[in-house]
Protein backbone atom coordinates (compact mmCIF):
# COMPACT_ATOMS: atom_id res chain seq x y z
CA UNK A 1 0.00 0.00 0.00
CA UNK A 2 2.78 2.44 1.08
CA UNK A 3 4.47 1.63 -2.53
CA UNK A 4 1.25 2.20 -4.14
CA UNK A 5 0.86 5.43 -2.56
CA UNK A 6 4.46 6.60 -3.29
CA UNK A 7 3.94 5.47 -6.64
CA UNK A 8 0.73 7.78 -7.23
CA UNK A 9 2.89 10.54 -5.54
CA UNK A 10 5.32 10.25 -7.81
CA UNK A 11 3.01 10.05 -11.07
CA UNK A 12 1.19 12.93 -10.30
CA UNK A 13 4.44 15.13 -9.61
CA UNK A 14 6.03 13.92 -12.94
CA UNK A 15 2.74 14.34 -15.11
CA UNK A 16 2.55 17.95 -13.95
CA UNK A 17 2.82 20.71 -16.66
CA UNK A 18 5.65 23.63 -16.26
CA UNK A 19 5.92 26.26 -17.35
CA UNK A 20 9.62 27.50 -16.90
CA UNK A 21 12.89 26.36 -14.87
CA UNK A 22 14.67 27.93 -12.74
CA UNK A 23 18.23 27.03 -12.07
CA UNK A 24 20.40 28.32 -9.78
CA UNK A 25 24.48 27.58 -10.06
CA UNK A 26 27.02 27.71 -7.52
CA UNK A 27 30.61 27.45 -7.56
CA UNK A 28 32.25 27.41 -4.14
CA UNK A 29 35.36 27.92 -2.78
CA UNK A 30 38.64 26.78 -4.93
CA UNK A 31 41.24 27.26 -2.36
CA UNK A 32 43.90 26.54 -4.97
CA UNK A 33 43.95 28.33 -8.41
CA UNK A 34 43.48 25.43 -10.59
CA UNK A 35 40.09 24.14 -9.02
CA UNK A 36 39.21 28.06 -8.73
CA UNK A 37 39.66 27.93 -12.77
CA UNK A 38 37.83 24.82 -13.14
CA UNK A 39 35.15 25.09 -10.86
CA UNK A 40 34.44 28.74 -12.03
CA UNK A 41 34.38 27.34 -15.75
CA UNK A 42 31.97 24.46 -15.18
CA UNK A 43 29.78 26.88 -13.37
CA UNK A 44 30.37 29.45 -16.58
CA UNK A 45 29.74 26.46 -19.12
CA UNK A 46 26.22 25.91 -17.92
CA UNK A 47 25.28 29.01 -17.53
CA UNK A 48 26.06 29.75 -21.07
CA UNK A 49 24.45 26.27 -21.78
CA UNK A 50 21.04 27.31 -19.82
CA UNK A 51 20.53 30.52 -21.41
CA UNK A 52 20.49 29.39 -24.86
CA UNK A 53 17.46 27.55 -23.83
CA UNK A 54 15.21 30.22 -24.61
CA UNK A 55 12.89 32.41 -22.89
CA UNK A 56 11.34 29.81 -20.47
CA UNK A 57 15.19 29.75 -18.48
CA UNK A 58 16.01 31.56 -15.43
CA UNK A 59 19.59 31.37 -15.24
CA UNK A 60 21.03 32.36 -11.98
CA UNK A 61 25.06 31.49 -11.17
CA UNK A 62 27.34 32.01 -8.78
CA UNK A 63 31.06 32.44 -9.37
CA UNK A 64 34.37 33.69 -7.18
CA UNK A 65 33.59 36.40 -4.66
CA UNK A 66 30.23 36.44 -5.13
CA UNK A 67 29.91 32.63 -3.69
CA UNK A 68 28.70 33.56 0.15
CA UNK A 69 26.42 32.53 1.90
CA UNK A 70 24.80 35.21 2.14
CA UNK A 71 24.33 35.81 -2.30
CA UNK A 72 23.56 32.15 -1.91
CA UNK A 73 20.64 33.23 0.32
CA UNK A 74 19.63 36.22 -1.47
CA UNK A 75 19.36 34.55 -4.69
CA UNK A 76 17.41 31.58 -3.30
CA UNK A 77 14.96 34.01 -2.03
CA UNK A 78 14.42 35.68 -5.34
CA UNK A 79 13.94 32.57 -6.53
CA UNK A 80 11.20 31.59 -3.93
CA UNK A 81 9.24 34.86 -5.20
CA UNK A 82 9.50 34.17 -8.64
CA UNK A 83 9.03 30.45 -9.36
CA UNK A 84 5.51 28.57 -9.05
CA UNK A 85 4.26 25.28 -8.37
CA UNK A 86 3.93 24.63 -11.85
CA UNK A 87 7.79 25.40 -12.70
CA UNK A 88 10.89 23.23 -12.31
CA UNK A 89 14.20 24.59 -10.45
CA UNK A 90 17.10 22.83 -10.47
CA UNK A 91 20.25 23.74 -8.14
CA UNK A 92 23.83 22.81 -9.25
CA UNK A 93 26.93 23.09 -6.47
CA UNK A 94 30.30 22.83 -8.01
CA UNK A 95 33.43 23.10 -5.82
CA UNK A 96 34.44 21.25 -2.60
CA UNK A 97 32.51 19.91 -0.02
CA UNK A 98 32.96 18.80 3.98
CA UNK A 99 31.58 15.43 5.68
CA UNK A 100 32.61 15.09 9.58
CA UNK A 101 30.44 12.00 10.13
CA UNK A 102 27.63 14.21 11.09
CA UNK A 103 26.66 16.84 8.48
CA UNK A 104 27.62 18.27 5.04
CA UNK A 105 29.18 21.36 4.61
CA UNK A 106 29.81 23.20 1.10
CA UNK A 107 32.78 25.78 1.01
CA UNK A 108 31.90 29.01 0.14
CA UNK A 109 33.72 32.34 0.22
CA UNK A 110 33.60 33.53 4.07
CA UNK A 111 31.25 30.74 6.12
CA UNK A 112 29.85 27.46 4.81
CA UNK A 113 26.66 26.28 4.29
CA UNK A 114 25.16 22.76 5.67
CA UNK A 115 23.08 20.91 3.87
CA UNK A 116 20.05 21.19 5.87
CA UNK A 117 20.64 25.33 5.38
CA UNK A 118 20.64 24.61 1.71
CA UNK A 119 16.91 21.88 1.81
CA UNK A 120 15.65 24.56 3.67
CA UNK A 121 16.24 27.40 1.00
CA UNK A 122 15.03 24.59 -1.62
CA UNK A 123 11.84 24.03 0.68
CA UNK A 124 10.41 27.48 0.51
CA UNK A 125 10.49 27.36 -3.45
CA UNK A 126 7.04 26.59 -4.59
CA UNK A 127 7.92 24.34 -7.72
CA UNK A 128 6.56 20.96 -6.72
CA UNK A 129 9.72 19.28 -9.02
CA UNK A 130 13.23 20.29 -8.15
CA UNK A 131 16.45 18.58 -8.62
CA UNK A 132 19.55 19.28 -6.68
CA UNK A 133 22.91 18.41 -8.34
CA UNK A 134 25.52 18.12 -5.91
CA UNK A 135 28.96 17.67 -7.85
CA UNK A 136 31.34 18.33 -4.72
CA UNK A 137 33.64 16.00 -2.59
CA UNK A 138 31.87 14.46 0.34
CA UNK A 139 27.88 15.34 -1.36
CA UNK A 140 26.88 11.92 -0.49
CA UNK A 141 26.82 12.57 2.72
CA UNK A 142 24.29 15.42 2.29
CA UNK A 143 21.90 13.30 0.18
CA UNK A 144 19.74 12.04 3.38
CA UNK A 145 19.16 15.85 4.24
CA UNK A 146 18.49 17.35 0.79
CA UNK A 147 15.51 14.76 0.11
CA UNK A 148 12.40 15.59 -0.09
CA UNK A 149 8.93 14.33 -2.18
CA UNK A 150 9.36 15.62 -5.93
CA UNK A 151 13.32 16.46 -5.05
CA UNK A 152 15.40 14.48 -6.54
CA UNK A 153 19.29 15.04 -5.64
CA UNK A 154 22.12 13.84 -7.42
CA UNK A 155 25.49 13.31 -5.26
CA UNK A 156 29.02 12.70 -6.87
CA UNK A 157 30.07 10.79 -4.50
CA UNK A 158 28.23 7.55 -2.38
CA UNK A 159 28.91 9.16 1.32
CA UNK A 160 30.65 11.79 2.75
CA UNK A 161 33.73 9.54 3.11
CA UNK A 162 34.97 9.84 -0.06
CA UNK A 163 36.26 13.66 0.29
CA UNK A 164 38.48 14.23 -2.59
CA UNK A 165 37.86 16.43 -5.14
CA UNK A 166 35.66 14.91 -8.01
CA UNK A 167 35.51 15.07 -11.61
CA UNK A 168 31.88 14.28 -11.96
CA UNK A 169 31.26 18.32 -12.57
CA UNK A 170 33.29 18.48 -15.70
CA UNK A 171 31.29 14.92 -17.09
CA UNK A 172 27.55 16.57 -15.76
CA UNK A 173 28.50 19.90 -18.11
CA UNK A 174 29.65 17.19 -21.18
CA UNK A 175 26.23 15.69 -20.72
CA UNK A 176 24.51 18.38 -21.64
CA UNK A 177 26.90 19.16 -24.47
CA UNK A 178 26.88 15.74 -26.05
CA UNK A 179 24.25 14.55 -28.45
CA UNK A 180 24.75 10.73 -27.21
CA UNK A 181 23.70 11.57 -24.36
CA UNK A 182 19.99 11.89 -25.46
CA UNK A 183 19.75 7.68 -25.29
CA UNK A 184 15.70 7.89 -26.07
CA UNK A 185 16.44 9.99 -28.93
CA UNK A 186 14.08 12.56 -27.71
CA UNK A 187 16.16 15.83 -28.90
CA UNK A 188 16.12 16.95 -24.99
CA UNK A 189 18.10 15.36 -22.35
CA UNK A 190 16.75 14.68 -19.12
CA UNK A 191 18.38 14.27 -15.48
CA UNK A 192 18.54 10.60 -15.52
CA UNK A 193 20.49 10.65 -19.04
CA UNK A 194 23.03 12.82 -17.99
CA UNK A 195 23.38 11.03 -14.74
CA UNK A 196 24.50 8.17 -16.48
CA UNK A 197 26.45 9.73 -19.08
CA UNK A 198 28.27 11.94 -16.14
CA UNK A 199 28.70 8.84 -14.19
CA UNK A 200 30.24 6.18 -17.19
CA UNK A 201 32.75 9.19 -18.41
CA UNK A 202 33.65 9.57 -14.54
CA UNK A 203 34.15 5.76 -14.65
CA UNK A 204 36.20 5.70 -17.66
CA UNK A 205 38.26 8.58 -16.05
CA UNK A 206 39.78 6.81 -13.51
CA UNK A 207 40.45 3.66 -15.54
CA UNK A 208 42.29 5.28 -18.18
CA UNK A 209 44.57 7.27 -15.36
CA UNK A 210 44.76 3.64 -14.20
CA UNK A 211 43.63 5.15 -10.34
CA UNK A 212 41.46 3.55 -8.00
CA UNK A 213 38.04 5.38 -8.48
CA UNK A 214 37.51 7.79 -5.43
CA UNK A 215 34.11 8.85 -6.42
CA UNK A 216 30.89 6.84 -7.32
CA UNK A 217 27.98 8.99 -7.81
CA UNK A 218 24.55 8.01 -6.91
CA UNK A 219 20.79 9.79 -6.65
CA UNK A 220 17.65 9.18 -4.94
CA UNK A 221 14.18 10.75 -6.31
CA UNK A 222 11.89 8.90 -4.09
CA UNK A 223 12.22 11.44 -1.22
CA UNK A 224 13.70 8.72 1.30
CA UNK A 225 16.40 6.30 1.51
CA UNK A 226 19.87 6.16 0.67
CA UNK A 227 21.24 6.90 -2.54
CA UNK A 228 21.63 4.52 -5.34
CA UNK A 229 23.57 3.84 -8.42
CA UNK A 230 21.02 2.28 -10.75
CA UNK A 231 17.30 2.99 -11.55
CA UNK A 232 14.68 0.27 -10.38
CA UNK A 233 11.60 0.12 -8.97
CA UNK A 234 10.11 3.54 -8.60
CA UNK A 235 13.93 5.01 -8.16
CA UNK A 236 14.62 6.97 -10.89
CA UNK A 237 11.24 7.89 -12.35
CA UNK A 238 11.13 11.41 -11.19
CA UNK A 239 14.65 11.79 -12.59
CA UNK A 240 13.86 10.54 -16.37
CA UNK A 241 10.95 13.20 -16.58
CA UNK A 242 13.03 16.41 -15.32
CA UNK A 243 13.91 17.68 -18.87
CA UNK A 244 17.82 19.82 -18.13
CA UNK A 245 17.07 20.80 -21.85
CA UNK A 246 16.07 20.44 -25.15
CA UNK A 247 17.67 21.11 -28.27
CA UNK A 248 17.35 20.35 -32.42
CA UNK A 249 13.60 19.97 -33.17
CA UNK A 250 12.34 20.06 -29.68
CA UNK A 251 14.00 22.86 -28.78
CA UNK A 252 12.28 24.88 -31.88
CA UNK A 253 9.12 23.57 -31.25
CA UNK A 254 9.49 24.95 -27.25
CA UNK A 255 10.23 27.92 -28.92
CA UNK A 256 7.40 28.19 -31.56
CA UNK A 257 3.71 29.35 -29.70
CA UNK A 258 2.16 27.67 -31.96
CA UNK A 259 4.01 24.18 -31.55
CA UNK A 260 4.48 24.46 -27.48
CA UNK A 261 0.96 22.50 -26.41
CA UNK A 262 2.03 19.70 -29.40
CA UNK A 263 5.47 19.29 -27.49
CA UNK A 264 3.61 19.93 -24.27
CA UNK A 265 1.42 16.55 -25.00
CA UNK A 266 4.95 15.06 -26.34
CA UNK A 267 5.78 15.40 -22.96
CA UNK A 268 3.05 14.09 -20.84
CA UNK A 269 2.72 11.00 -23.66
CA UNK A 270 6.70 10.13 -23.05
CA UNK A 271 6.02 10.39 -19.24
CA UNK A 272 2.62 8.40 -19.19
CA UNK A 273 4.47 5.65 -21.07
CA UNK A 274 7.51 5.51 -18.84
CA UNK A 275 4.97 5.32 -15.89
CA UNK A 276 3.31 2.59 -17.38
CA UNK A 277 6.51 0.93 -17.75
CA UNK A 278 7.36 1.34 -13.97
CA UNK A 279 4.02 -0.08 -13.03
CA UNK A 280 3.59 -3.30 -15.59
CA UNK A 281 4.57 -5.67 -12.93
CA UNK A 282 0.89 -4.39 -10.60
CA UNK A 283 -1.08 -3.94 -14.03
CA UNK A 284 -3.39 -6.72 -15.42
CA UNK A 285 -1.47 -7.70 -19.00
CA UNK A 286 -4.29 -6.68 -21.49
CA UNK A 287 -4.92 -2.89 -19.73
CA UNK A 288 -1.33 -2.70 -19.66
CA UNK A 289 -1.03 -3.60 -23.63
CA UNK A 290 -4.32 -1.54 -24.54
CA UNK A 291 -2.95 1.47 -22.22
CA UNK A 292 0.74 1.20 -23.90
CA UNK A 293 -1.12 1.17 -27.43
CA UNK A 294 -2.91 4.15 -27.45
CA UNK A 295 -0.40 6.33 -26.10
CA UNK A 296 2.44 5.12 -28.68
CA UNK A 297 -0.45 5.48 -31.23
CA UNK A 298 -1.13 9.21 -30.25
CA UNK A 299 2.55 9.80 -29.56
CA UNK A 300 3.02 8.96 -33.06
CA UNK A 301 0.18 11.02 -33.97
CA UNK A 302 1.61 14.05 -32.36
CA UNK A 303 4.99 13.90 -33.42
CA UNK A 304 3.85 14.05 -36.96
CA UNK A 305 2.45 17.04 -36.48
CA UNK A 306 5.48 18.02 -34.62
CA UNK A 307 7.33 17.27 -37.51
CA UNK A 308 5.01 19.34 -39.90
Amino acid sequence: MKRALLLAVLCSIALEAHAATYYVIVSGLGGEPDYEQRFTSAANELDRIFRAVGPTAHVYTLTGAQATATRFRETMTAVAHEAHADDDFALILIGHGSFDSVEYKLNLVGPDLTAGEIAAMCDRIAAHRQLVVDTTSASGGAVQALEKPGRAVIAATKSGTEKNATVFARYWVEALQDPSADTDKSDSINAIEAFRYATQKTAAFYDAEKRLATEHAVFNDVGHGEGVREAGGDLGLLLSNFTLLRFGSSQLAANDPAKQALLQRKEELEQQIDMLKYRKAAMDPVDYKKQLSDALIELAKVQEKLDQ
